[in-house]
């Protein structure tokens, strides 16, 4: 029972954060006259990474879930997609000033 109420819980963070970090990103770049259709999918695995990132250090360890396999991502693994996440974020500003549609 634990397992799906822990597996019910990351959906939930994933769906939910996920949907509210997406919609603030995605304004963010309409504002910045960044075109959506074309580069706006690029926050999408962005916002995912980040989410794993943040469960696997954090909010995994505050769920109802007590088995095995609970340890924290290394230091240089949480960089390197911090990192990644963070070049797909910009991605867009700069491809959207360099390739303009007419």
């Amino acid at each position: 029972m634990r397992i799906i109420l822990e597996l019910s819980r990351i959906v939930f963070i994933f769906v939910l954060l996920g949907g509210i970090l997406f919609s603030i990103v995605d304004y963010v770049y309409t504002e910045l006259g960044v075109f959506t259709d074309r580069y706006g999918w690029m926050s999408i695995p962005a916002i995912f990474i980040l989410l794993f990132v943040l469960y696997r250090n954090k909010l995994q360890f505050s769920g109802w879930y007590a088995g095995k396999g609970r340890e924290q991502l290394s230091k240089t693994a949480s960089k390197l997609m911090i990192s990644i996440s963070i070049v797909l974020l910009i991605l867009p500003l700069i491809l959207s000033e360099f390739f303009v549609l007419s």
